[in-house]
């Protein structure tokens, strides 16, 4: 199985929780679908030139969060939660607000101005202006 995973040394975050958030990104957004074979813990380091160690450490953690399923022997798996999906995008979602609040803190941004960019950029997406992402369209 062929994987766009890719990390960096240089990102300042570890390899391993690279890995956790593109297994995550890629199950939210359908790309793996649940019950679908994930690429084995050996590919996966190969195919990433890094240590068999970090992307075992990255799998256990997926694990242990319900996000993949391991059966010996025969490999891993996106776990077959119906709710999964929606459950990582609610995560990666708050996530990123909550660094975009802390960028804009580092700015010295007001919570004032900090709130206005975000309507700003919401209505950027309504406009058709913004990404496609579809949002809700309800008050803040």
């Amino acid at each position: 199985m062929h994987s766009d995973i890719v990390v960096s040394q240089f990102s300042g975050q570890p390899m391993y929780l690279q890995i956790m958030d593109q297994v995550k990104q890629k199950i939210a957004v359908g790309e793996w679908a649940a019950g679908e074979e994930i690429p084995s813990i050996r590919q996966l380091a190969v195919a990433l030139r890094v240590s068999v160690i970090t992307v075992k450490r990255a799998y256990l953690e997926l694990e242990r969060e319900g996000v993949i399923v391991t059966h010996h022997g025969k490999g891993s798996f996106v776990a077959p939660d119906p709710a999964l999906s929606p459950r990582l995008y609610e995560e990666q979602f708050a996530e990123h607000l909550e660094r975009a609040a802390q960028l804009g803190a580092s700015l010295g941004l007001s919570e004032r101005e900090i709130v206005s960019r975000l309507r700003k950029a919401l209505d950027q997406v309504e406009d058709g202006k913004g990404t496609d992402t579809k949002l809700a369209k309800e008050p803040l």
